[in-house]
Protein backbone atom coordinates (compact mmCIF):
# COMPACT_ATOMS: atom_id res chain seq x y z
CA UNK A 1 0.00 0.00 0.00
CA UNK A 2 2.83 2.43 0.83
CA UNK A 3 3.94 4.15 -2.34
CA UNK A 4 5.69 7.37 -3.25
CA UNK A 5 4.62 7.03 -6.88
CA UNK A 6 1.60 8.92 -8.09
CA UNK A 7 0.93 12.58 -8.76
CA UNK A 8 -1.61 13.04 -5.96
CA UNK A 9 -1.72 11.85 -2.36
CA UNK A 10 -4.34 10.45 0.03
CA UNK A 11 -4.28 11.14 3.75
CA UNK A 12 -6.65 10.00 6.50
CA UNK A 13 -7.34 12.13 9.56
CA UNK A 14 -8.86 9.95 12.29
CA UNK A 15 -10.30 12.81 14.35
CA UNK A 16 -11.28 16.49 14.00
CA UNK A 17 -8.86 17.14 16.86
CA UNK A 18 -5.98 16.22 14.51
CA UNK A 19 -7.29 18.29 11.59
CA UNK A 20 -4.66 21.07 11.91
CA UNK A 21 -1.98 18.44 11.22
CA UNK A 22 -3.63 17.35 7.96
CA UNK A 23 -5.17 20.55 6.61
CA UNK A 24 -3.73 21.38 3.20
CA UNK A 25 -4.60 23.98 0.58
CA UNK A 26 -6.05 23.01 -2.79
CA UNK A 27 -7.27 19.61 -1.63
CA UNK A 28 -10.58 17.78 -1.66
CA UNK A 29 -11.83 16.66 1.74
CA UNK A 30 -14.15 13.67 2.13
CA UNK A 31 -15.95 13.98 5.46
CA UNK A 32 -17.42 10.77 6.84
CA UNK A 33 -19.62 10.01 9.83
CA UNK A 34 -21.02 6.55 9.10
CA UNK A 35 -23.16 6.28 12.27
CA UNK A 36 -25.13 8.34 11.17
CA UNK A 37 -24.71 11.83 9.75
CA UNK A 38 -22.98 11.19 6.42
CA UNK A 39 -25.20 8.19 5.70
CA UNK A 40 -28.29 10.27 6.54
CA UNK A 41 -27.11 13.13 4.31
CA UNK A 42 -26.68 10.78 1.36
CA UNK A 43 -30.12 9.29 2.04
CA UNK A 44 -31.61 12.79 2.05
CA UNK A 45 -30.22 13.71 -1.37
CA UNK A 46 -31.21 10.33 -2.78
CA UNK A 47 -34.71 11.25 -1.58
CA UNK A 48 -34.63 14.56 -3.45
CA UNK A 49 -33.92 16.99 -0.60
CA UNK A 50 -32.88 20.36 -2.01
CA UNK A 51 -30.21 21.31 0.54
CA UNK A 52 -28.92 20.62 4.03
CA UNK A 53 -27.49 23.34 6.27
CA UNK A 54 -25.08 21.80 8.80
CA UNK A 55 -25.29 23.55 12.17
CA UNK A 56 -23.29 22.99 15.35
CA UNK A 57 -25.24 24.69 18.12
CA UNK A 58 -28.73 24.33 19.50
CA UNK A 59 -29.13 28.11 19.09
CA UNK A 60 -28.55 27.74 15.34
CA UNK A 61 -31.12 24.96 15.15
CA UNK A 62 -33.67 27.14 16.92
CA UNK A 63 -32.89 30.05 14.59
CA UNK A 64 -33.60 28.01 11.46
CA UNK A 65 -36.66 26.42 13.03
CA UNK A 66 -38.08 29.88 13.81
CA UNK A 67 -37.47 30.78 10.16
CA UNK A 68 -39.82 27.96 9.23
CA UNK A 69 -37.18 25.50 8.05
CA UNK A 70 -37.35 21.77 8.66
CA UNK A 71 -34.99 20.93 11.52
CA UNK A 72 -33.21 17.65 12.22
CA UNK A 73 -30.99 17.26 15.23
CA UNK A 74 -29.61 15.13 18.01
CA UNK A 75 -27.19 15.22 20.89
CA UNK A 76 -25.82 11.87 22.04
CA UNK A 77 -28.55 10.09 20.09
CA UNK A 78 -31.43 12.06 21.60
CA UNK A 79 -33.61 14.23 19.35
CA UNK A 80 -33.35 17.94 20.14
CA UNK A 81 -36.44 19.63 21.53
CA UNK A 82 -36.35 22.12 18.65
CA UNK A 83 -35.99 19.45 15.95
CA UNK A 84 -38.71 17.85 13.85
CA UNK A 85 -36.87 14.52 13.90
CA UNK A 86 -33.51 12.94 14.68
CA UNK A 87 -30.61 11.89 12.48
CA UNK A 88 -31.51 8.36 11.45
CA UNK A 89 -31.08 7.91 7.69
CA UNK A 90 -34.62 6.54 7.66
CA UNK A 91 -35.97 9.91 8.85
CA UNK A 92 -34.58 11.55 5.71
CA UNK A 93 -36.37 9.14 3.40
CA UNK A 94 -39.81 10.59 4.09
CA UNK A 95 -41.42 11.54 0.74
CA UNK A 96 -42.60 14.88 2.13
CA UNK A 97 -39.00 16.11 2.42
CA UNK A 98 -38.44 16.17 -1.34
CA UNK A 99 -37.47 19.68 -2.45
CA UNK A 100 -37.03 20.90 1.13
CA UNK A 101 -34.03 22.51 2.83
CA UNK A 102 -33.15 20.97 6.20
CA UNK A 103 -31.09 22.41 9.06
CA UNK A 104 -29.15 19.46 10.48
CA UNK A 105 -27.42 19.33 13.87
CA UNK A 106 -25.38 16.28 14.92
CA UNK A 107 -23.02 15.33 17.73
CA UNK A 108 -20.01 14.86 15.45
CA UNK A 109 -20.67 15.08 11.71
CA UNK A 110 -21.77 18.67 11.20
CA UNK A 111 -18.86 19.92 13.31
CA UNK A 112 -16.43 18.03 11.05
CA UNK A 113 -18.08 19.37 7.88
CA UNK A 114 -17.77 22.98 8.96
CA UNK A 115 -14.24 22.46 10.24
CA UNK A 116 -13.14 21.05 6.89
CA UNK A 117 -14.84 23.91 5.04
CA UNK A 118 -12.81 26.52 6.92
CA UNK A 119 -9.74 25.51 4.92
CA UNK A 120 -11.32 26.71 1.67
CA UNK A 121 -10.99 23.25 0.13
CA UNK A 122 -13.76 21.37 -1.65
CA UNK A 123 -15.72 19.36 0.92
CA UNK A 124 -17.79 16.32 -0.04
CA UNK A 125 -19.71 13.79 2.04
CA UNK A 126 -18.73 10.13 1.99
CA UNK A 127 -20.52 7.02 3.22
CA UNK A 128 -20.53 3.36 2.28
CA UNK A 129 -23.82 4.04 0.53
CA UNK A 130 -22.11 6.36 -1.99
CA UNK A 131 -18.61 4.87 -1.90
CA UNK A 132 -18.14 4.46 -5.66
CA UNK A 133 -19.64 7.86 -6.47
CA UNK A 134 -17.72 9.90 -3.90
CA UNK A 135 -14.41 8.17 -4.65
CA UNK A 136 -14.84 8.74 -8.38
CA UNK A 137 -15.77 12.38 -7.81
CA UNK A 138 -12.76 12.96 -5.57
CA UNK A 139 -10.32 11.25 -7.93
CA UNK A 140 -11.60 13.23 -10.92
CA UNK A 141 -10.74 16.44 -9.07
CA UNK A 142 -7.05 15.77 -9.70
CA UNK A 143 -6.24 17.11 -6.25
CA UNK A 144 -4.75 15.65 -3.09
CA UNK A 145 -7.45 13.91 -1.05
CA UNK A 146 -7.93 14.05 2.70
CA UNK A 147 -10.49 11.77 4.36
CA UNK A 148 -11.69 13.35 7.60
CA UNK A 149 -13.35 10.98 10.07
CA UNK A 150 -15.89 12.73 12.30
CA UNK A 151 -15.19 10.22 15.06
CA UNK A 152 -16.95 10.33 18.42
CA UNK A 153 -16.40 13.55 20.37
CA UNK A 154 -12.93 13.96 18.84
CA UNK A 155 -12.00 10.32 19.45
CA UNK A 156 -11.16 7.54 16.98
CA UNK A 157 -14.17 5.61 15.68
CA UNK A 158 -14.08 2.19 14.09
CA UNK A 159 -16.87 2.72 11.56
CA UNK A 160 -15.48 5.96 10.10
CA UNK A 161 -12.01 4.44 9.88
CA UNK A 162 -13.37 1.42 8.01
CA UNK A 163 -14.86 3.77 5.42
CA UNK A 164 -11.55 5.64 5.18
CA UNK A 165 -9.78 2.37 4.45
CA UNK A 166 -12.33 1.28 1.87
CA UNK A 167 -12.11 4.66 0.13
CA UNK A 168 -8.31 4.78 0.19
CA UNK A 169 -8.05 1.30 -1.28
CA UNK A 170 -10.62 2.03 -3.98
CA UNK A 171 -9.16 5.35 -5.09
CA UNK A 172 -5.63 3.99 -5.35
CA UNK A 173 -6.78 0.89 -7.21
CA UNK A 174 -9.16 2.65 -9.62
CA UNK A 175 -6.83 5.59 -10.39
CA UNK A 176 -4.21 3.23 -11.85
CA UNK A 177 -1.19 5.01 -10.41
CA UNK A 178 -2.52 8.58 -10.28
CA UNK A 179 -2.95 8.43 -6.48
CA UNK A 180 -0.62 7.14 -3.79
CA UNK A 181 -0.25 7.25 -0.03
CA UNK A 182 2.64 7.53 2.41
CA UNK A 183 0.23 8.23 5.28
CA UNK A 184 0.32 5.73 8.16
CA UNK A 185 -3.31 6.36 9.11
CA UNK A 186 -4.43 5.75 5.51
CA UNK A 187 -2.45 2.50 5.41
CA UNK A 188 -3.73 1.41 8.85
CA UNK A 189 -7.36 2.13 7.92
CA UNK A 190 -6.95 0.13 4.71
CA UNK A 191 -5.55 -2.82 6.65
CA UNK A 192 -8.50 -2.51 9.06
CA UNK A 193 -10.96 -2.51 6.16
CA UNK A 194 -9.36 -5.62 4.67
CA UNK A 195 -9.92 -7.40 7.99
CA UNK A 196 -13.54 -6.26 8.13
CA UNK A 197 -14.61 -6.38 4.49
CA UNK A 198 -15.62 -10.05 4.47
CA UNK A 199 -18.42 -9.30 6.94
CA UNK A 200 -18.53 -5.64 8.10
CA UNK A 201 -21.62 -6.18 10.25
CA UNK A 202 -19.88 -8.93 12.19
CA UNK A 203 -16.70 -6.90 12.54
CA UNK A 204 -18.50 -3.75 13.70
CA UNK A 205 -19.73 -5.64 16.77
CA UNK A 206 -16.33 -4.69 18.22
CA UNK A 207 -17.06 -0.97 17.87
CA UNK A 208 -18.02 1.15 20.88
CA UNK A 209 -20.46 3.30 18.92
CA UNK A 210 -22.31 0.23 17.69
CA UNK A 211 -23.08 -0.65 21.32
CA UNK A 212 -23.88 2.96 22.16
CA UNK A 213 -26.54 2.92 19.44
CA UNK A 214 -27.86 -0.42 20.70
CA UNK A 215 -28.36 0.95 24.21
CA UNK A 216 -30.28 3.87 22.73
CA UNK A 217 -32.41 1.64 20.51
CA UNK A 218 -30.98 3.28 17.38
CA UNK A 219 -29.17 0.32 15.83
CA UNK A 220 -31.85 -0.44 13.25
CA UNK A 221 -29.71 1.48 10.76
CA UNK A 222 -26.62 -0.74 10.90
CA UNK A 223 -27.33 -2.86 7.83
CA UNK A 224 -28.30 0.19 5.78
CA UNK A 225 -25.14 2.06 6.82
CA UNK A 226 -23.07 -0.75 5.29
CA UNK A 227 -25.11 -1.06 2.07
CA UNK A 228 -22.28 -0.27 -0.33
CA UNK A 229 -23.14 1.80 -3.42
CA UNK A 230 -26.87 2.00 -2.81
CA UNK A 231 -26.84 5.57 -4.16
CA UNK A 232 -24.83 7.65 -6.64
CA UNK A 233 -25.38 11.04 -4.97
CA UNK A 234 -22.38 13.18 -4.00
CA UNK A 235 -23.25 15.92 -1.48
CA UNK A 236 -20.89 18.92 -1.71
CA UNK A 237 -20.54 21.89 0.64
CA UNK A 238 -21.12 25.24 -1.06
CA UNK A 239 -21.50 28.48 0.85
CA UNK A 240 -23.27 27.52 4.07
CA UNK A 241 -25.00 24.38 2.84
CA UNK A 242 -24.74 20.96 1.29
CA UNK A 243 -26.07 20.51 -2.24
CA UNK A 244 -26.00 17.71 -4.75
CA UNK A 245 -22.85 17.84 -6.87
CA UNK A 246 -25.09 17.58 -9.92
CA UNK A 247 -27.43 20.47 -9.01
Amino acid sequence: MYSEKGEYSIHVCFSPLSWPLFRKENSIVIVTDIFRASTAICAAFENGVKAIIPVETIEESRYWKEKGMVSAGERDGKTLDCADFGNSPFNFMEPGLKGKTIAMNTTNGTKAIRLAAESGNEVVIGAFTNLEAVCSHAAMSRKDIIILCAGWKDRFSMEDSLFAGAATEKIIKDSEGLYHTVCDSAIASTDLWRLASRDPLEYIEKAAHRHRLKRLGLDDILKYCFSVDSTAVVPVYRGDRLLSAWS
